[in-house]
């Protein structure tokens, strides 16, 4: 099959290329629209406990509050005539802003809980209406109409900061859509000359930007698509980019590579193609196989953010291995030659395609010193794995986002000023039939419970309609005592012929938690199950794929507990400015299959080369060094190169990209380099011929192959016989031509 798509798309290469055109003309024009339809959140399970207490509230209610105003009094109190007349006035401009309801203020309402301790600040809860990209508008102009500019601080009675779950969604929207073009700005050209380098020449630097072009467009093609009938989350963007990019370099350099050692052998271009067509082409597919079924885990959980990552995943591996095996050899076909144009003096291996001499001595130590070689490497990454064995989670808020940001200033000062931390109270709806008395004695029981600050009085209804209770907790949401707050209402004895549903960023955390934990079995099942069986159609060998596994694992615990040490520790909060704190719930669920779907994709590049190495009649130890040899250059650059364009994103302003570009980052280095250089070659040295046993069962058939071409394309005739044809491309220890019959 494969030596099939090699003959079709470098006997029409011209109507391939145009087709690619076509496509990238397409997805760049209904692509651009994915922006807007894609949204942020989508972090909670909407079948838990919490969203179905949010949805009965907002239907039966009114909406909660996701927008607040903290006003601070200029060297006084909020009750001094000045501050409240300013308040006042802040209230009813807020009323009359269009879209705007369920509007609760101290200067018209009195309530305590919105009042500082120190009665030095007051708050305005809100919501606003609207979704998406009309919500994101509305709030913004909010924001910009209401907020304090800072040199009017001293020249009015309150300084207004603006802030609520609304606006929190809105500016990390707008952040993550600016950091991720000031990271496509970086490393796009960054990109380019790090290529230049390594292929020694521009013309063949340039191909792999091209796959990873094509891959980017038709993602967000996808994402249009899909974020017009289904939630897709905005960040599944940035994994578009780094992905695509990402591919697009690995199986631009694998079929490169290849195209350029065929050419030194001697083969015409059209063959030299087809032949990487038939031997990188196999192994792409497999990648983009295990790479797919690793994100595809990612659809287990319920919350969108994460599905998110498995439509744009999927998509963008697919786009790319496809144009890596149509695309790409129809331009060598054509380029021939002038594949290595433009070429950089300096760096004539490269153009070459020949093996690497340092990855080959490295092999040739480890294979001879398989236990000395690997020790250090399993103790280094148990050390980095250590952190995690401490790892605290939690829900995101703004406290992802940089300390200038408005809802940031907001959400900070809610949280040291006020007993009511803003919006974080706990909702408690209680739906059934319950007289009046009941509800109240069942509210009194709640002001019972252990850090309860305070509640509400029972808002509900006229008629039999749904009760709301609003529960203040006196700690932090995210903290283990308001977590196990939930669990006490959850758990207290409800009115009877009612059922209680608990809502809140409490319990949001709680059952995030639930979900995560109780999806973790099944995720964990189906990746290890599709991965064996994956690589088991690869290599025919029981013990590569377990082995594969294994080692994913140890270097995914390195990376988790390297984040753990990092962003929840906050040992370089001062140089990437973030505020530590505990890991997102979703983040290390996201890192896992990303970097356990990459990691896969580096064993297939490496047990390729030495399957056919060993297939082609060398040892153990001789097939292990001979495929480091051509492909450790090849997955340590692709790896680097990889690497450079998820770290970009440390340089973000939100957290959340930080932890994902620095956590894959990381996961790709290790793996490109001490995984696969030291551990993978270490194991199959020690493992011995067990690498290739398998049951007769899954052994693979000795396949019947035909003549070898040779660099020609063509057997000589033999003598007194009709020149003997044969197909353009071969199995490499394949039988040569028929030699012609002995004179009498």
């Amino acid at each position: 099959m494969d030596r099939r798509a090699g003959v079709f798309v470098t006997r029409r290469p011209r109507l391939v290329l145009l087709a690619a055109l076509a496509f990238l003309v397409l997805s760049v024009v209904f692509g651009a629209e994915a922006t807007g339809r894609l949204k942020t959140q989508g972090y909670d399970d909407p079948r838990s406990e919490s969203s179905r207490a949010a949805g009965v509230a907002a239907e039966h209610l009114g909406a909660s509050p996701n927008l607040v105003l903290v006003a601070q009094a200029s060297g006084g109190s909020v009750d001094d005539p000045a501050a409240r007349s300013e308040g006042e006035a802040l209230t009813r401009r807020l009323a009359a802003q269009a879209g705007v309801r369920n509007l609760s203020s101290y200067w018209t309402g009195g309530a305590a809980e919105l009042r500082s301790r120190d009665g030095g600040a007051a708050m305005l809860v809100a919501h606003v209406d609207g979704e998406g990209e009309r919500l994101a508008e509305r709030v913004t102009r909010l924001r910009d109409e209401l907020a304090t500019p800072a040199g009017d601080v001293s020249r009015t009675p309150l300084t207004v900061r603006v802030g609520g779950s609304a606006l929190v969604d809105a500016e990390l929207q707008d952040i993550a859509e600016s950091d991720l073009k000031r990271a496509e700005a970086v490393v796009l050209p960054g990109t380019l000359i790090l290529l230049v380098l390594v292929f020694g020449s521009v013309v063949a630097a340039a191909l792999p930007l091209l796959i990873g072009v094509l891959s980017i467009a038709g993602t967000l093609l996808v994402l249009s698509v899909l974020g017009a009938v289904t939630d897709v989350s905005v960040f599944a963007l940035n994994l578009t980019t780094a992905l695509g990019l990402g591919l697009g370099i690995d199986y631009g350099l694998l079929v490169v590579s290849r195209f350029r050692e065929e050419l030194a052998a001697g083969y015409r271009p059209r063959n030299a193609a087809i032949r990487t067509v038939r031997t990188a082409g196999h192994t792409i597919g497999f990648s983009a196989a295990t790479v797919s079924a690793a994100l595809a885990t990612l659809l287990v959980f319920p919350p969108y953010f994460l599905r998110s990552f498995a439509y744009a995943g999927i998509a963008v591996v697919a786009i790319a291995a496809v144009s890596a095996v149509t695309v790409l050899p129809a331009l060598l076909a054509l380029l021939g030659p002038r594949v290595n144009a433009w070429a950089v003096p300096w760096r004539r291996r490269a153009r070459e395609g020949s093996k690497s001499r340092f990855w080959e001595g490295l092999a040739r130590i480890v294979v001879r010193r398989p236990l000395l070689a690997a020790l250090p490497v399993v103790g280094l990454l148990l050390v980095l794995a250590g952190p995690f064995a401490h790892a605290g989670f939690a829900t995101p808020d703004d406290r992802a986002l940089p300390v200038g940001a408005s809802s940031r200033q907001t959400g900070d000062l809610v949280r040291g000023a006020f007993d009511m931390k803003g919006s974080s109270a706990l909702t408690v709806v209680v739906t059934g039939a319950a007289s009046p008395s009941a509800r109240e004695e069942y509210a009194r029981r709640l002001s019972a419970l252990p850090n309860v600050a305070q509640v509400s009085p029972v808002a509900a209804p006229a008629g039999d309609g749904p009760a709301r209770i609003s529960v203040v907790p006196r700690v932090d949401p995210q903290s283990g005592a308001a977590q196990r707050l939930v669990h006490d209402i959850r758990e207290a004895p409800a009115p009877e012929g009612t059922e209680v549903l608990v809502g809140g960023p409490s319990a949001v955390l709680v059952d995030a938690k639930a979900t995560v934990g109780d999806r973790l079995p099944l995720a964990l099942s189906v990746i290890t199950v599709t991965t064996f069986l994956l690589l088991l159609g690869f290599t025919r060998s029981l013990l590569l794929p377990l082995k594969a596994i294994a080692l994913n694992a140890l270097s995914l615990a390195a990376v988790l507990g390297a984040m753990v040490w990092i962003f929840q520790s906050g040992h370089l909060s001062h140089l990437l400015d973030f505020t530590p704190g505990p890991l997102s719930t979703t983040m290390p669920v996201l890192l896992f299959c990303i970097v356990f779907g990459l990691s896969v994709d580096y064993e297939v590049f490496v047990l390729a080369r030495i399957k056919e190495a060993h297939d082609a009649g060398q040892d153990n130890a001789r097939s292990i060094v001979s495929g480091i040899a051509h492909t450790g250059g090849i997955v340590t650059t692709a790896g680097a190169l990889l690497a450079f364009t998820l770290l970009s994103f440390g340089t973000s302003q939100v957290s959340l990209l930080q932890f994902f570009g620095i956590g894959a980052g990381l996961g790709v280095l290790l793996d490109a380099t001490l995984v696969r250089g030291v551990l993978v070659p270490a194991l199959m040295r020690l493992a011995g011929d067990l690498n290739w046993w398998a049951p007769r069962l899954l052994r693979p058939r000795a396949p019947a192959r035909a003549p070898d071409p040779g660099p020609s394309g063509r057997c000589p005739p033999a003598r007194g016989r009709s020149p003997v044809r044969t197909p353009l491309c071969a199995h490499p220890p394949a039988p040569r031509c028929p030699r012609a019959p002995a004179r009498r």
